[in-house]
């Protein structure tokens, strides 16, 4: 199907929708957000993406159905003005929209995430006039062009670590009539030029928090940064940069989880039956099985964050019925294997993987299971420390070998 001469017009009574849509739902209490939003044409930053089929494939993979404005007009602009995330690249590689292809799996490296969550970034970071931001993973610049219709493009620096990525976002906003500050750069160490930045809002996540950032953002400012790790657990934190160049904050409510920043993705590991080859053969019964920290509820996703800063080198697998824990980093591994109404654990290597996760469940319900919001993050130097006051402090991992900037 060949796509019409205008789509602006069709799309204009879409994007009222989607602004009445998000207004109903609660993501629009700000009404200048709201006419950002009513005035960001967001179908012109997605020109191409993938909608799983309802079916698997023979395999069990997930069929990726690419959607043009060629291949099916009235399905691309609907999508495109649904509050979805729309993926737009897998495996870091850069599709080519004038004749895409069926996938079949893959690892989604790129995307447009939904509107309402862009929104509700933007609003927990407390961003208004006057501010100036530092975005950290362009993608597919929808989120940069609220921005900066929000705040003017003078104010907006976004980052992207992809150069084909951040060319089709410039060419989207310049064709809108924005022109924020773009740069192919990695997110972790900001960007100099043009610091220091009263906002800093991260699209990827991080393993831990990018001292960098700190050092380039104002006394009083605020970090709005979504930390994962390999266990793929996941944690928002706000943080705001003291005087003395610490930061410190609140994690957030609510499960949300963002693609990792790539420096910080998850090691390929090998075979697992390999690493449970190496375990002792005796076994103790769990004290809790791995439902604990992968059941699909809040206090799950939650509880896997905190049991990550554990173990924080820890990839979690399956062999059959057995979970499996692997970490690359020391060698250890760690097995759970049903037996009657439980689980038996068998450990190997210098950590003793599942029991500090048995640890950290243990302190969680001694006092009471705490949500999110009774954690709070504590930047100081080269520390970073997750703080609850009835919990031992959690360390979180440091994400890698990244050097600490001075102030300037």
């Amino acid at each position: 199907m060949m796509m019409p001469a205008a789509p602006e017009t069709d799309a204009v009574r879409l994007r009222e929708a989607m602004t009445e849509s998000l207004g109903t739902s609660g993501a629009l209490g700000d009404p200048a957000w709201r006419a950002a939003v009513s005035a960001v044409p967001r179908h012109r930053f997605v020109p191409g993406f993938y909608l799983p089929a309802r079916e698997l494939d023979e395999h069990g993979l997930t069929v990726w159905e690419p959607i043009t404005g060629g291949i099916d007009y009235g399905r691309w602009l609907a999508a495109s003005y649904s509050d979805s995330t729309l993926i737009t690249q897998f495996d870091d590689q850069e599709p080519d929209w004038a004749a895409p292809r069926v996938r079949h799996g893959g690892v989604p490296t790129s995307s447009s995430t939904l509107p309402s969550l862009v929104l509700r970034m933007w609003a927990d970071a407390e961003v208004t006039e006057g501010h100036t931001v530092l975005e950290i993973g362009t993608g597919s610049g929808y989120s940069t062009a609220l921005a900066c219709e929000r705040l003017g493009s003078a104010d907006i620096t976004s980052l992207e670590v992809d150069p084909s990525r951040l060319e089709t976002a410039a060419k989207a906003l310049h064709s809108c009539g924005y022109t924020p500050t773009l740069a192919v750069a990695d997110g972790r160490y900001g960007y100099w030029p043009e610091a220091h930045f009263d906002r800093v809002v991260a699209a990827c996540s991080f393993r831990a928090v990018p001292p960098a950032l700190i050092a380039q953002t104002r006394p009083g400012g605020k970090i709005l940064l979504t930390l994962s790790g390999w266990l793929y657990g996941y944690a928002r934190v706000l943080l705001t940069v003291a005087e003395d160049g610490t930061a410190e904050g609140p994690l957030l409510p609510g499960t949300v989880s963002f693609m990792s920043a790539r420096a910080h993705a998850a090691p390929a590991f090998g075979n697992p039956a390999h690493w449970v080859a190496g375990l002792p053969e005796k076994a103790r019964p769990a004290r809790y099985g791995p439902e604990r920290i992968t059941a699909a509820t809040a206090e799950a996703f939650h509880l896997r964050y905190l049991a990550q800063c554990a173990v924080p080198d820890a990839q979690l697998t399956t062999a059959g019925e057995t979970v499996v824990l692997v970490d690359v980093v020391s060698g250890s591994a760690a097995s759970l294997t049903p037996s009657g109404s439980g689980w038996e654990v068998r450990e190997a290597g210098p950590v003793r993987l599942w029991e500090r996760v048995e640890e950290v469940v243990d302190a969680f319900d001694a006092c009471g299971g705490p949500g999110p919001e009774g954690f709070r993050l504590r930047v100081r130097g080269g520390e970073q420390l997750l703080w609850h006051p009835q919990m031992p402090g959690l360390a979180v991992p440091s994400g890698g070998p990244v050097p600490s900037p001075s102030r300037r």
